[in-house]
């Protein structure tokens, strides 16, 4: 049910959500309506009202995302996950004692994500905070990049490309779980220019889903 988050001004619910067998709660937001940027942090950081509970739900294609790091090959790799919202994947990964860094760039997303792992019983994952329009040498680059349902706008894609050739390495490998918004095959091509190859892996969100799939794991290697 849910329930206050202690005079924040938004109400929040948990989920219970099964990934191959492990069972994972989930502090969410009580609903899409919930709103509240007291200090106009959100609104700074260039989140509108209406984006403002986006990050503090899990979708379809995150859930996608999370049930495919469940068995994806991690072994010696740096992850990182891009728009991690309530960080579903990220403490998937966690579980799996993979070197993971969670990022976002909604105020509340670190917060969210250190009381789920807590709520799962796991150590506090690395965060960042990652606006795609900043340079941010410091971190570094990664073997394996992450990300599910990050494309809202045509001019995401650009900004996505180019956060990715800052941040992977020369033999990185990028997985992003697409809801079917259309945007998917324009950072396809973008990554074509950076060298990648992708491989598509149509996804049903439901049982009652049927062929041909919206949903998609698109898989770049290079």
């Amino acid at each position: 049910m849910p329930g206050d988050s202690t005079g924040a001004g938004y109400r929040t619910r948990i989920i219970d959500v099964s990934l191959a067998g492990q069972d994972y709660r989930i502090r969410a937001l009580a609903d899409r309506q919930q709103y509240a940027d007291p200090d106009r942090l959100a609104e700074i950081a260039g989140i509108s009202s209406a984006q403002w509970s986006l990050f503090g739900q899990i979708w379809p294609a995150g859930r996608m995302l999370a049930d495919a790091m469940t068995r994806f090959e991690i072994a010696g790799k740096r992850i990182l996950e891009i728009g991690c919202g309530l960080g579903l994947s990220s403490l998937v990964l966690q579980r799996r004692r993979a070197d993971i860094t969670a990022s976002d760039h909604h105020p509340l997303a670190a917060e969210f994500l250190r009381e789920n792992a807590a709520l799962n019983d796991l150590p506090e994952l690395a965060y960042r905070d990652l606006p795609w329009m900043s340079d941010d040498p410091a971190l570094g680059r990664f073997d394996l990049i992450i990300g599910s349902d990050v494309l809202y706008e045509h001019p995401h894609v650009a900004l996505l490309a180019s956060l990715l050739q800052r941040h992977a390495r020369a033999g990185a490998e990028i997985v992003i779980a697409d809801p079917g918004r259309g945007f998917g095959n324009p950072l396809s091509h973008a990554l074509l220019r950076q060298e990648y190859r992708v491989e598509e892996t149509r996804c049903a969100f439901a049982e009652t889903d049927r062929k041909p799939f919206r949903g998609r794991i698109l898989h770049y290697r290079r």
